[in-house]
């Protein structure tokens, strides 16, 4: 057996002292296995010895440091002076008051209580409607220490950037003070991957995709794929989205998602992408496919975003004429009041009540091209108005020659009816220049790489939301 150097046996002392301290706190039962590896350290030890260095070559030096420690009794004070704060954070969904508060927190603090109840700004607050966030933080003994309402900003046009913060503290002096802020929101990515078993909206639920970024969703891919007529069990989607923090906590509110950054839909075979950029001298960003072809088209595939096709562009027999004639059209049932949008930018022509058609509205595209929304519960707008791509215009009803509710669209070309799907996947597209094209594809080759992670997480775990 070879012989032990002093410095390997200084080690093996160290390893046997640190193997008795772990037995007399874990017991006999971990020797076995502690004494295997013990051997195979040994065996690699004595491998590598003639390797090591003479100690007597080592250099050497001693350090000192002069180490003070409070003694127990005064570690003990030090953290019984410390206050623990306890936070609990609730989602109010209406009115609601403070004792209803208090009791979801499961605090029971009967003085404080009494005092936030007074607390007109708080009272106040509470009983506003929509959705909001409070905070709850209380001590280790029970007591309430303040109150924190997170709530969306009043300026509509903000809610995607800023939201109020209303902070109720008590003085200690049986009385609160409130301070109110406006504090930007933070974004943070989000991943989200699903299977279509029955509808799209189905397969977003699963995915636990917020209804602000299932409807993106359908809006980014509804230029290329029906969803009326053309989605197929199976087919899959992986998508990267911001979900918008008030400090850390997801805001529950309508505009508690941000925009769809970047997304992927397989539909019968065919691939899809998106991608968010703006390019350079841009005022805003627009939707991109991975070859830097502009998604927006000039016309979308359906005036709605939610709904079933029951009569396309052919032939059919006339419900309530009992005659077989050509369609020239596209019916899509959906309840009365659904909101009907239109396909493409342009001015409204007609506004009004139209013979068999009840509540119309046609609008023109260009010189040659409009379009045609009928059977409307109402119209929301008027003639010479000029209205934007996606902007709603009226509302599914059963006015006219209808036999239930539906809206009937129309889309004319030179007054010659064509086939709205046909027409919306011929529409012309915006391709990125050289120079925005070099930096869009280093960006989507990232996005890529997220939209993969997303759909590989999604295929090992089931589970469809990442975050």
């Amino acid at each position: 057996m070879a012989v032990q150097t002093p410095l390997q046996q200084s080690f093996w002392n160290r390893v046997l002292e640190r193997v008795a301290l772990f037995k007399r706190h874990h017991g006999a039962w971990v020797l076995a296995g502690v004494a295997t590896s013990a051997m195979s350290l040994s065996a690699i030890s004595l491998a590598v010895a003639p390797m090591l260095p003479s100690p007597a070559d080592i250099p050497q030096r001693q350090l000192v440091e002069s180490v003070t420690t409070l003694d127990v009794a005064q570690q003990l004070e030090a953290q019984a002076a410390q206050t623990q704060l306890f936070h609990k954070t609730l989602t109010l969904r209406g009115a609601e008051g403070a004792a209803s508060v208090f009791r979801r927190a499961g605090l029971i603090d009967p003085q404080a209580l009494a005092v936030v109840t007074r607390h007109e700004p708080l009272t106040r607050a509470l009983q506003q409607r929509g959705v909001r966030l409070i905070e709850v933080i209380s001590t280790q003994n029970g007591r309430l220490h303040s109150l924190v309402l997170r709530s969306p900003s009043s300026d509509e046009s903000l809610r995607e950037l800023l939201f109020e913060r209303l902070t109720v503290s008590l003085d200690g002096q049986g009385s609160a003070r409130s301070v109110v802020d406006t504090v930007p929101l933070q974004r943070s990515p989000r991943l989200a991957a699903a299977t279509v078993q029955s509808s799209l909206f189905a397969a977003t639920d699963d995915a636990a995709l917020p209804d602000a970024v299932a409807q993106q969703l359908a809006n980014i891919f509804s230029v290329d794929i029906d969803f009326h007529r053309e989605l197929r069990k199976g087919d899959k989607f992986s998508v990267v989205y911001e979900a918008l923090l008030a400090e850390g906590q997801a805001v529950p509110w309508d505009q508690g998602s941000g925009r769809v950054i970047a997304a992927e839909f397989r539909n019968a075979g065919r691939v899809f992408q998106a991608h968010w950029f703006q390019a350079p001298g841009e005022s805003e960003g627009q939707y991109y496919d991975a070859q830097g072809r502009s998604r927006k088209r000039a016309f979308l595939t359906s005036p709605m975003e939610f709904s079933r096709v029951t009569s396309g562009f052919a032939m059919r027999l006339h419900p309530i004429l009992r005659q077989w004639r050509a369609h020239r059209g596209v019916d899509y049932a959906a309840p009365i009041g659904t909101p009907v949008r239109t396909v493409g930018d342009g001015v409204v022509e007609f506004a009004g009540w139209q013979q068999g058609y009840g509540n119309t509205i046609e609008i023109r595209h260009s010189q040659d091209r409009s379009t045609l929304y009928a059977h409307l519960s109402r119209i929301d707008v008027k003639v010479g108005q000029r209205v934007t791509q996606g902007s709603t215009v009226g509302a599914v009803g059963n006015t006219g020659m209808s036999t239930g509710p539906h809206l009937h669209f129309e889309f004319r070309v030179a007054g010659v009816h064509q086939d709205p799907l046909v027409i919306a996947k011929q529409a012309e597209q915006k391709v990125l220049g050289q120079a925005a094209l070099a930096s869009f594809g280093t960006l989507a080759q990232e996005r890529n790489r997220l939209l993969h992670t997303a759909a590989s997480l999604a295929l090992s775990s089931g589970a469809e939301r990442f975050e």
